[in-house]
């Protein structure tokens, strides 16, 4: 499963020249904690968070950033105390640059940037241009999925999307989230990598593979034909 699938389309944001008064009004009555900045393009310039506003308040005297201060992730140096008092707009109170991930990522990526960073969530950036934002909430929730909806995520995300394999050629059974895959491939490795990652997909326990393959690639200057031979990863 790819960021692209869990992540919020619709994100509140504003533009670098918005009154920080808008900025605040949003903030409450969207009930969240930060809003991103974008140009007038949707290219993604910062993020203006309750934190910045504290700071603020605070004429700047203290920089140290709380847990939510870091809800998108602060790039580099908070900016001047000074320059942050005066603050008026987004642009001159916003978090610049700010940490990303790509829609095709893996949640499984974005999981570990938000551990390895200790955030909450992160804006999705597709070439530059912001397209949604993924947070926590979004990846736990994709692990609550029933055994079918994790049967249809291997057909179409491990076997179309990812190997390229045509999903009619495979019997996929999901059981109390233990996956059951059975087919055959011409190549050795296509049944390797179906049960490896299949058991990447969240929700996925463990996978039993009974896949058959007609070529053993595993020496690529040689490959030599060999028996129908069922792969499992135990």
């Amino acid at each position: 499963m790819r960021v692209q699938d869990v992540m919020t389309h619709s994100v509140i944001s504003v533009g670098p020249d918005a009154p920080l008064r808008d900025v605040a009004r949003l903030l409450d009555e969207h009930r969240i904690s930060g809003v991103v900045v974008v140009d007038g393009e949707g290219a993604l310039l910062g993020v203006v968070s309750e934190a910045d506003f504290l700071v603020e308040a605070q004429g700047g005297a203290s920089v140290r950033r709380s847990p939510i201060a870091r809800l998108f992730g602060r790039g580099g140096d908070p900016g001047t105390p000074g320059e942050r008092h005066f603050a008026s707009t987004a642009a001159e109170l916003m978090t610049s640059p700010v940490i990303t991930i790509a829609p095709t990522a893996l949640i499984a990526d974005a999981a570990g940037v938000m551990t390895r960073e200790r955030i909450n969530r992160l804006p999705v950036v597709d070439e530059g241009r912001l397209v949604g934002i993924v947070t926590r909430a979004d990846l736990v929730r994709s692990y609550v999925r029933t055994d079918e909806q994790l049967a249809a995520s291997i057909r179409d995300e491990v076997l179309v999307r990812t190997l390229w394999l045509d999903p009619t050629q495979f019997e996929v059974a999901v059981v109390d989230g233990i996956a059951t895959i059975r087919g055959s491939v011409d190549r050795r490795s296509s049944a390797e990598m179906i049960a490896r990652t299949a058991v990447l997909v969240p929700g996925v326990r463990d996978v039993h593979a009974d896949v058959h393959w007609t070529i053993d690639d595993g020496d690529l200057k040689n490959p030599t034909p060999g028996p129908e031979f069922p792969f499992s990863p135990e």
